[in-house]
């Protein structure tokens, strides 16, 4: 009798692969690259070079004009000085037609009627001030 050779098979089933030991070498790379990982500055190191001011800029960067108006319970004063509606009206008319682009900063205390400041802002929309800043006081 001959003896046959019999091949014995593998099956696909005793071929699996485990994924999990593959899935944990993977978050252990990603974890080590997401820590290590310092990005660069680009706007550190970017080389801006501007030119000098001349001397007439230099001049018109000096401190702005401010106009200060603080609007108070029974009154206005303009650049620390009291004054009526109408002298402020006369004099930022005046102010207006040198400068329009001067700063007006308009302080209204907490006991201010909220007509006194809406007058104060339409004189300044009229004689054409437009650089307005409001602040509140206390």
């Amino acid at each position: 009798m001959a003896h046959r050779r019999t091949r014995k098979r593998v099956s696909l089933i005793d071929a699996e692969l485990s994924m999990t030991p593959m899935i944990d070498i993977v978050f252990q790379l990603l974890i080590y690259f997401i820590l290590t990982f310092e990005p660069q500055d680009v706007m550190a190191n970017l080389d801006v070079f501007r030119p000098a001011p001349d001397a007439q800029q230099r001049e018109q960067m000096e401190t702005p004009n401010v106009i200060r108006i603080v609007i108070y319970q029974d009154g206005f004063t303009m650049n620390d000085r009291q004054m009526n509606l109408s002298g402020i009206e006369r004099l930022m008319t005046r102010l207006a037609a040198l400068d329009p682009t001067q700063t007006v900063l308009i302080m209204a205390t907490a006991h201010s009627r909220h007509a006194n400041l809406i007058d104060i802002l339409d004189l300044c929309a009229k004689v054409g001030m437009r650089n307005l800043s409001v602040v509140s006081m206390n």
